[in-house]
């Protein structure tokens, strides 16, 4: 009943007609309840398409008079979500931001293979605690497990396909969304069993535990950016690499925990299997920033890995991106002075951070506004900090704030004002001190950097 009134209350909202419906239009509309910003962003992969601004009753709208069929992404910051559109398409959505993901509902004509991929992944949010639980039983249960979670939504699938509403390529889609999605687990199970098994990742597995692989489509282009494709390449490349290299490298170099040979092997085997230019690019970025921004390895190896990168990945389109992070990597090596990056202080004034860090030793943290638990955390631990270690100076900067919140925030937050600064220019300060994870911090002496890559919880 509320679907149907739903539909109806679109139907007189937006005039869809049957005689639209028939045309190779493509149309694409609906209600944001509670909006968090004034847009709706249309992408294709990584590609602005169109923007809708929210009228005053929060509608959006987008019209094309033809469109190249395939999967889509909207996006109201700071959620975003799929959307599969083809030609004659008449699609209309309703959701509030509140409980995104959960209320938002498709109707219309093209709607029944975006709710089925919608209804996937909420599933695969729901059964995530109970897969966890299974990481511990032998591998032949654990397949059987996830084996019957898949049939269970094939079932549903073929339910759906017996009306005959979606397309060869959409019914390709949609399998690809339960098959890639129920295969990552087992791609994941020997890194997630080992602490359960004496044998570790050597543990033996039956004989057709990985009988899927012999089916992958290693270039789909229609499947790029179907988050349970692309995730199951990730893992796919990492299990393919890490078994590959144990078996391989090991008697030579002894070196399958030494993180560049085994991220060197990771670019090697998705040059060698990997057909998809986009998604080869894509995974060659992944593998690239997942080395830079978690291993924090020694100049020798980072000008070692990216030489490897510009060898295999030539012509990756995110090049210019990869070799800003290197570049900006070592520009925070121990020993090298605090980049030039100016920010601004509570009375407005604006500083290089090589300033404030000129005298003595100096932590800088990082904050924002749209995380208060986070905030409240680091306030305790800056506290405590400030109490245990007298001799440094710390000093917070705040990313991705109005200057009227930050200033807000910090009038009874207990934190040393004199030491409170704002970015003056976000993008420039993420670049030149790499601000990841969240709780990372940069410690410096006299303005040299002692490490650019520590953890505020964890290092001091």
């Amino acid at each position: 009943m509320v679907r149907v009134l739903l539909y109806l209350f679109f139907l007189l909202i937006f005039g869809c007609t049957t005689q639209e419906k028939k045309s190779h239009s493509v149309f694409f509309a609906g209600e944001i309840v509670n909006p968090t910003s004034a847009n709706v962003v249309l992408y294709k992969g990584d590609q602005i398409i169109d923007s809708s601004t929210l009228d005053k009753n929060n509608r959006f709208s987008f019209r094309f008079d033809s469109i190249a069929e395939g999967l889509y992404h909207f996006d109201h910051s700071p959620e975003l979500q799929y959307v599969y559109l083809e030609n004659g398409d008449s699609l209309l959505i309703r959701l509030n931001t509140m409980d995104f993901d959960e209320s938002l509902v498709f109707e219309g004509k093209g709607s029944e293979v975006n709710n089925f991929i919608l209804e996937l992944f909420l599933a695969s949010e729901e059964e995530e605690s109970d897969v966890i639980s299974w990481y511990e039983l032998e591998a032949s249960e654990f397949a059987n497990k996830i084996d019957e979670l898949q049939e269970n939504k094939f079932t549903l699938l073929k339910e759906l396909l017996k009306d005959g509403n979606l397309s060869s390529n959409q019914q390709k889609l949609a399998e690809a969304s339960v098959i890639y999605h129920y295969n990552t687990y087992k791609e994941q199970y020997p890194f997630r069993h080992r602490k359960f098994s004496e044998h570790g990742v050597d543990e033996k597995l039956p004989e057709d535990f990985y009988a899927y692989r012999k089916n992958i489509d290693y270039g789909n282009p229609h499947f790029t950016y179907l988050r349970p494709y692309y995730r199951f390449m990730v893992n796919h490349i990492q299990n393919l690499s890490y078994m590959g290299c144990k078996k391989d490298c090991e008697e030579n170099s002894g070196k399958t925990k030494k993180q560049l040979h085994f991220n060197e092997h990771k670019l090697q085997l998705i040059d060698s299997l990997v057909n998809g230019k986009e998604l080869k690019d894509n995974l060659f970025r992944y593998v690239a920033f997942d080395y830079f921004l978690k291993v924090h390895d020694y100049s020798e190896n980072n000008l070692r890995f990216i030489d490897k990168f510009h060898e295999l990945a030539e012509n990756n389109r995110h090049l210019g991106e990869i070799d800003a992070l290197y570049q900006g990597i070592e520009n925070l090596q121990p020993q090298r002075s605090l980049p030039d990056v100016h920010v601004v202080g509570m009375q407005g004034d604006t500083v290089s951070l090589r300033d404030v860090a000129k005298n003595g030793k100096t932590v800088f943290y990082f904050w924002s506004g749209i995380d208060k638990r986070h905030f409240n955390n680091i306030k305790k631990r800056v506290a405590q900090l400030a109490n245990d270690k007298p001799d440094y100076k710390f000093v917070g900067i705040n990313i991705k704030t109005s200057e009227i919140t930050w200033k807000g925030m910090l009038e009874n937050s207990g934190l040393n004002k004199e030491f409170q600064y704002r970015a003056k220019d976000f993008d420039i300060l993420t670049k030149s001190l790499i601000i990841y994870p969240e709780n990372k911090c940069v410690i410096t002496d006299n303005g040299l950097i002692v490490d650019a890559f520590s953890n505020i919880y964890a290092s001091l």
